[in-house]
């Protein structure tokens, strides 16, 4: 399967611990109810804990748990790395090096056993994951519409806009954006929320396709009952 045959969205934020895997996981979950073989990849992720006697990292096992299509932790996050931090130099401590080939080939595998493929990025929207490549690259690779996972707090409307601008400079389009709340104390949010709505539509034609607050169980189910259900069937052609 070539990348311009893949349907689904590629999903990045605004910064790193934004709620990206909660709103990618969300995504899964909203497909899967609607009837629809989806398939969640995190090409690179980076951080491994212990959880049950079984080394994880939570995004990839997050993903894996919210699709409708049975895969290993291997097959949803190839690249997986020990240490939290940013991916080339975790790469750098094992002596590894992140194969772009790899990455896109995975995607193109996933893409051909489900309907629907919810990719998410790592951290921001440009982050290095070789000498000669970042993840905008690899969205670029893939060609999916693009969320933008804004993350609520100060700054969020300079982030979100400059993350914009950098997505439509690589040619990809942003489709929709979700606010996810991250500071419950974030003064003038809706004011803010105004905003983003009026600058990211004005400028990009891009959507909010949800307002997430801060929920005490944010589990795919719980996130997803926040998102627009209109606009989601038209990020996927549902009618």
């Amino acid at each position: 399967m070539s990348a311009a045959a893949m349907r689904g969205c590629f999903v990045t934020g605004t910064d790193t611990e934004v709620g990206k895997t909660r709103v990618s996981a969300a995504l899964l979950y909203w497909l899967g109810e609607r009837g629809q073989r989806c398939a969640g990849y995190k090409p690179v992720a980076a951080g491994i804990e212990t959880i049950d006697g079984e080394n994880v990292n939570e995004d990839v096992r997050a993903l894996r748990d919210a699709i409708s299509v049975a895969l290993s932790d291997a097959e949803v996050g190839p690249c997986q790395f020990e240490a939290a931090c940013a991916p080339h130099i975790a790469a750098a401590l094992e002596g590894r090096t992140i194969e772009r080939a790899v990455l896109l080939q995975g995607a193109r595998t996933l893409a051909a056993r489900a309907e629907r493929l919810i990719v998410e990025g790592v951290g921001g929207f440009c982050v290095p994951l070789g000498a000669d490549f970042d993840s905008a690259d690899l969205a670029v690779d893939l060609g999916l519409p693009v969320v933008l996972v804004v993350g609520l707090r100060l700054g969020c409307i300079n982030h979100a806009l400059l993350s914009a601008e950098a997505i439509r400079a690589r040619g990809l389009r942003l489709a929709g954006w979700v606010a996810n709340t991250v500071d419950t104390r974030m003064l003038h949010r809706d004011d803010n929320l105004a905003t983003l709505r009026d600058e990211l539509g004005r400028r990009h034609q891009a959507p909010c396709l949800g307002v997430v607050p801060r929920l005490a169980r944010p589990d795919p189910a719980a996130v997803a009952t926040h998102l627009d259900d209109a606009a989601l069937r038209g990020l996927f052609g549902l009618f």
